[in-house]
């Protein structure tokens, strides 16, 4: 089996990490550049960075911010927020992005999600899906958000999910919009039904508090989480723990997992 991935999230308003709670209430975490820094030496898997305001301001991402990031570490690097056209996707890959994460556009020109898979292979096409948990007509769906969670989209989570590998995407990243900034822990059920529905790598996102959040979110085990990776901000930002006391954890609970030893040695 492989390695499951610790993955932390910069989300970046104005130049600054932020973290906020189910989109909203924002705080400042730190300079972008010093708080990847830090997620190399700590040994995490990978970086995921999302300008979380592109799309709604209908901007680019701050490409100079992603060029000192991508300049600064070493490890697989995603960049998502504000990607329009293929363009925009192969501009952020010059800049240093490994992957380029899509989400507002690949709900309003799904064929975007073949261009990028096309030009840059899949597996350097992420898809970023956000549900909530929503009623439609007497019963509950988790509903597809875009636009920051501002603009509700009408699909559902799991046929998204199916639609966007049926696209060309390589991964898939989770984020339910009720757990995020909660840290009561990842939506297990959600993410375990489009984990399952799908055969590209998802990484959970939303909700972690603790490392046996992180845990449960990639343990294969019924009612478990059954995500390839695990993405989680605010708990590393604000040193609740750290990516090696989670890497510990899932040793303990026999998750394979890649040694912060070995990180470094990489």
């Amino acid at each position: 089996m492989l390695a499951k991935r610790i993955i932390p999230c910069l989300d970046v308003e104005k130049g600054r990490v932020v973290k906020g709670t189910k989109f909203l209430e924002l705080v400042d975490a730190g300079d972008p550049v010093a708080v990847a820094a830090r997620y190399e030496a700590e040994g995490a898997d990978e970086l995921v960075f999302l300008d979380i305001t592109a799309s709604h301001e209908g901007r680019s991402i701050m490409l100079d911010m992603v060029r000192e990031v991508a300049e600064t570490i070493f490890m697989p690097f995603t960049v998502g927020g504000g990607i329009r056209t293929l363009a925009d996707a192969a501009e952020l890959v010059q800049a240093g992005a490994e992957k380029v994460s899509i989400n507002s556009s690949a709900v309003r020109t799904p064929e975007l999600i073949t261009a990028v898979a096309d030009r840059l292979g899949s597996c350097a096409t992420v898809v970023n899906i956000d549900p909530k948990r929503v009623e439609r007509d007497g019963r509950e769906v988790w509903e597809v958000f875009i636009n920051g969670g501002r603009v509700p989209t009408g699909l559902e989570a799991v046929a998204w999910a199916r639609r966007v590998e049926e696209l060309g995407a390589g991964e898939i990243v989770l984020t339910c919009m009720d757990r995020d900034g909660t840290r009561n822990g990842y939506d297990l059920e959600m993410t375990a039904a489009v984990s399952q529905a799908v055969s590209i790598p998802v990484v959970a996102s939303g909700g972690a508090g603790c490392p046996a959040h992180l845990a449960d979110a990639v343990d294969c085990r019924p009612g478990m989480g059954m995500a390839d990776a695990a993405l989680a901000a605010g708990i590393f930002h604000f040193g609740q723990c750290t990516i090696r006391e989670v890497k510990q954890l899932f040793a303990e609970r026999g998750i394979p997992v890649r040694p912060v030893e070995d990180e470094r040695a990489r």
